[in-house]
């Protein structure tokens, strides 16, 4: 993935990971905000319920009508009480014989887990039998708590418990349950005990319910509210992160475009310098700074090899000469012919060791001049077989042209000197069978100029630094054979400069294959017709 790729989606899994931390906070906090709202709503209902108690006289669950919660059977004081109470359900059970002294004192005295359990089921008992009939509740599906819940609300301060309840709504279907919050307490109520005038304090369990649907559907909707901002806020960032990413890095691309286009030849450029005022100028003055300090280093270098090759010359020609005098004029004994064959032997060779310095220093350059013409790549490869025809012929190597003729734009006598060196290093890793073609490539805008052999091939670990300069692979490419390693740079400089490209494919025991694969360029178009 690319950096600005990278950047995007930081910036956008940061933000989604904000907005989801926001949106979490927001719904929790709102759904604090309502639950506290209810439980307030229900603290004032449960005042007024029991201020007004003891006039709505509430009648037992066995009194005035069924159980079974039918709408026909409804007594004239639920009636009254579900006007007063509309959005509320009430459930009252009254625990005589208990306050909140004795609940706190029966609950301490039940110190095993049996006893606890005894208590609380007598409680619950009691309960049930002196229960009222409920306001907005199934009296067939009454609230309860359970031994854990009985525990808690005895030991609050207040003897108050909040607690969430599926309940059966009356005159509904059974299992139509609805979620619902109560507050239920503990605490007196004041009661007439059925005697119109008479006044009398009564200790109960009272449940206090709202229905928790309204929030739910508050927060549905809010949590949809929130999710299309979140998509909506994702999408924005993550465009916006891309388009200031492409912004920020743009400086970068032109500086990586620029250094991708300076090579040896052309030392002397340099990338741009973004007014940015940041690590990307920087990075572009460091990038130059260096571009700097390698051309000085490479024209020292070049100037060096160009140099000493002159100077080298005179003197190497002069040795070559006055060894082929005085094997010529004088009359030297075998050991001294010999002395002199091999001076006048490494002499040449030293001379084309020279003569390839300078040629290498001319390509690193930019010196080396191309003089392109037309050539037909099938009378081009025939001329090369010819002229080295001897040399195979005298080491028993079968040499042969072939392949289509293309016509291609490129210097005659340059691509001939890679050519007759590729054929060359063949016949001197002993190919029996060495085999030029040509053939067009890339919809006829290239042409490739293979030369195979059946020779010994190259090792794999060689076969990236054969272009390396004075590198040879020992066991196909002998010293006694006079190679000094130069050739295939020599053979890469000059494929460089036509704008191509040269590389060898190998299998060792199978033999060897030297591909150059050059832009056709600019040839005429031949007429068929033309004699």
């Amino acid at each position: 993935m690319t950096l600005r790729g990278r950047l995007t989606l930081f910036y956008t899994a940061l933000l989604a990971a904000l907005l989801t931390v926001v949106a979490v906070a927001t719904l929790a906090l709102m759904r604090n905000n309502l639950v506290l709202g209810i439980d307030r709503d229900l603290v004032d209902k449960y005042r007024q319920f029991t201020s007004f108690f003891r006039l709505l006289d509430l009648p037992p669950l066995g009194e005035a009508g069924s159980e079974d919660g039918a709408e026909a059977d409804v007594p004239p004081q639920l009636s009254i009480a579900r006007y007063l109470f509309p959005n509320v359900a009430i459930q009252f059970e009254e625990l005589p014989f208990y306050d909140a002294e004795t609940l706190v004192q029966g609950l301490a005295a039940a110190d095993t887990a049996a006893k606890r359990r005894q208590f609380f089921a007598s409680l619950r008992q009691l309960a049930n039998s002196t229960r009222r009939r409920p306001i907005g509740l199934d009296p067939g599906a009454p609230i309860t708590l359970s031994d854990e819940e009985w525990s808690r609300l005895i030991r609050a301060p207040e003897q108050r418990l909040f607690v969430t309840r599926q309940v059966q709504e009356p005159f509904q279907p059974v299992g139509t349950a609805v979620p619902m919050r109560f507050l239920v307490v503990l605490g007196p109520v004041q009661d007439d005990g059925g005697v119109p005038g008479l006044t009398r304090e009564s200790f109960a369990l009272t449940y206090v319910g709202r229905d928790l649907r309204p929030l739910n559907d508050t927060l549905t909707q809010l949590q949809r509210v929130l999710l299309g901002l979140f998509l909506v806020g994702l999408l924005t960032a993550g465009v916006g992160a891309y388009l200031l990413a492409g912004r920020a890095l743009r400086p970068l691309r032109q500086v990586q475009r620029a250094a991708e286009r300076i090579g040896g030849q052309n030392l002397g450029e340099r990338v741009p310098e973004p007014q940015t005022g940041d690590e990307v100028q920087a990075l572009a003055q460091a990038l130059n700074a260096m571009l700097g300090r390698l051309e000085a280093s490479f024209e020292a270098q070049r100037r060096f090899t160009s140099d000493a090759s002159h100077e080298l010359r005179t003197p190497v020609t002069a040795i070559s000469g006055h060894a082929s005098y005085l094997l010529r004029r004088s009359n030297p004994t075998e050991q001294q012919r010999e002395s002199l064959n091999i001076i006048r032997r490494e002499a040449e060779r030293l001379t084309n060791l020279i003569a390839s310095l300078l040629e290498l220093a001319r390509s690193d350059s930019g010196a080396l001049t191309l003089t392109r013409q037309p050539i037909l790549s099938r009378p081009f490869l025939e001329e090369i077989t010819r002229e080295l025809a001897p040399l195979a012929q005298a080491q028993g190597t079968e040499l042969v042209a072939g392949g289509e003729d293309v016509t291609f734009e490129g210097d005659h006598d340059r691509l001939k000197q890679v050519l007759i060196n590729l054929v060359s290093n063949a016949l001197k890793a002993g190919a029996r069978r060495v085999i030029l073609t040509s053939s067009p490539q890339a919809q006829g805008r290239e042409i490739r100029l293979s030369v195979q052999d059946d020779g010994p091939g190259i090792p794999p670990e060689h076969l990236a630094r054969l272009f390396d300069r004075f590198y040879r692979v020992e066991d196909s490419r002998s010293r006694d054979q006079g190679g000094a390693g130069l050739g295939l740079s020599i053979a890469k400089g000059i494929v460089d400069a036509h704008g191509g490209r040269i590389w060898l494919e190998s299998e060792v025991g199978r033999g060897t294959t030297a591909n150059v694969q050059l832009p056709v360029g600019n040839v005429p178009a031949l007429d068929d017709d033309v004699p």
